[in-house]
C-alpha cells in the first residue's frame, strides 16, 4: 500500500484480502447493492465497486487495513476493532466507527495453563508473576501478537513484573512449546485454547471486537469522495433498516386510529408513508418486526381484517442520512 493520502476525487474502500472476513464483507456490500468486482490486474486498486460512481477498493490485510486507516490511505475500510486498538496509538481521532457488521466476533484474553489451579485474575496472574521472578530470576514470559493492548491492559491492573515475547506464529501453542509462560491472543469459541490447555483468566478479557465498517479522519475527503461514500452509507442504512422487519398490507378504515395506536405499543409497528385520514378506507402499509408477525396478524384478524398480505422489503429508504451525517460531523 502506497503511502500517499488517499485521493479526494475517488473513494477508496478497503476489503479483507481472504478468509471468511473477505467473504462476509463481500457478502455486506453485495447485499447493500453495491457489489464488489475483483479484478485480476497487478495495480494496487485492483476491485470496482458496483452502482457507486468514483469507488474503488483495496484488498489488504485486516492488519493493513487498520494501519491505512489510520494514515489516511484509505477513506473506508472494514476491520476489527482488536486490530484499531492494536495498531494506532489514538484510534478516537484517527478514525470514526460507522458502523459495526454483525460478524468477526473474537475476544482478545489473556490465557494461562490450566495447569494453574489456583490462578483465575490478573491478581492471581500478578502473585504469581512475583514468585516466579523470585524463584528463577526471570520475568515470566507472555507470548503475544497484541504488544499495545497488552502493556494497557496489564498496566490497568498494576502488572509490571513480566516480558513480552512478541508471536510470530501460532500463539496459543506457546507454553506447550516452552517459549512463554502465558498468552495473549484473540479468541472466537475457546475451543483452540481448551485444545492447548489454556484457560481464559476470569477478568481476564482485553476487548470485545467485531468486524466494522471504519472511516478515516485523517484521509482527503474532497466532494467526489464524500458523495460516493453518501452514496454507499445510504444503500448500507436503506438494508440495515430492513433487517428483521416485514411489510404488511391490509384494508384499513382510515377513522379507526386506536387500532394503529395499539399496533405500534404492543407490537412496534410503524406506517412509514403519509395516508389519506380523510378517506375511507385505504390501503395500509406497516412495518412490522418479524418476530411479531404472527401476533400481528392475529391481531388484525381479531380486529375484523379479512386480508393480510406480506412482503419482505430488501430496503427502506427514509430521507436523511444519519451516517453520513455522523461521519460528516466528525470530518468536520
Amino acid at each position: 500500500m502506497s503511502n500517499d493520502m488517499a485521493s479526494p476525487d475517488r473513494l477508496i474502500v478497503a476489503v479483507p484480502s481472504k478468509g471468511r472476513l473477505q467473504e462476509n464483507a463481500l457478502a455486506f456490500f453485495k447485499r447493500a447493492g453495491c457489489p464488489i468486482n475483483q479484478s485480476s490486474s497487478s495495480r494496487e486498486y485492483v476491485g470496482r465497486m458496483g452502482g457507486v460512481p468514483n469507488a474503488e477498493v483495496a484488498f489488504l490485510s485486516a492488519g493493513e487495513i487498520a494501519g491505512a486507516l489510520g494514515a489516511g490511505q484509505v477513506h473506508l475500510g472494514i476491520t476489527g476493532e482488536d486490530l484499531l486498538a492494536e495498531k494506532l496509538s489514538d484510534p478516537q481521532s484517527a478514525v470514526h466507527m460507522v458502523k459495526p457488521l454483525g460478524f468477526g466476533h473474537a475476544d482478545v484474553v489473556v490465557a494461562v495453563p490450566q495447569s494453574w489451579i489456583d490462578v483465575r485474575t490478573m491478581a492471581d496472574f500478578d502473585d504469581v508473576a512475583i514468585a516466579f521472578h523470585a524463584k528463577h530470576g526471570e520475568r515470566v514470559r507472555i507470548a503475544t501478537k497484541y504488544l499495545r493492548l497488552t502493556r494497557n491492559f496489564f498496566a490497568e491492573h498494576g502488572l509490571a513484573d513480566y516480558r513480552i515475547v512478541e508471536s510470530a506464529g501460532a500463539t496459543e501453542g506457546a507454553p506447550a512449546g516452552g517459549t512463554a509462560e502465558a498468552i495473549v491472543d484473540i479468541t472466537s469459541t475457546g475451543a483452540t485454547l481448551t485444545a492447548n490447555n489454556l484457560k481464559i483468566l476470569d477478568d481476564g478479557v482485553i476487548l470485545r471486537s467485531e468486524a466494522n465498517l471504519v472511516a478515516s479522519r485523517t484521509a482527503g475527503w474532497g466532494p467526489k469522495a464524500r458523495a460516493a461514500a453518501a452514496h454507499l452509507l445510504e444503500m448500507i442504512e436503506a438494508v440495515s433498516r430492513a433487517d428483521g422487519v416485514v411489510e404488511v398490507r391490509f384494508l384499513h378504515d382510515v377513522s379507526d386510529k386506536a387500532l394503529l395506536r395499539e399496533l405500534e405499543e404492543r407490537f412496534n409497528a410503524r406506517v412509514p408513508f403519509p395516508y389519506d385520514e380523510d378517506g375511507a378506507r385505504v390501503a395500509l402499509i406497516m412495518h412490522v418486526p418479524e418476530r411479531a408477525l404472527h401476533d400481528v396478524v392475529a391481531h388484525l384478524y381479531a380486529n375484523g381484517k379479512e386480508a393480510v398480505t406480506v412482503n419482505d422489503p430488501s430496503y427502506i429508504f427514509q430521507r436523511g442520512n444519519p451516517l453520513m451525517a455522523a461521519l460528516e460531523a466528525k470530518l468536520g
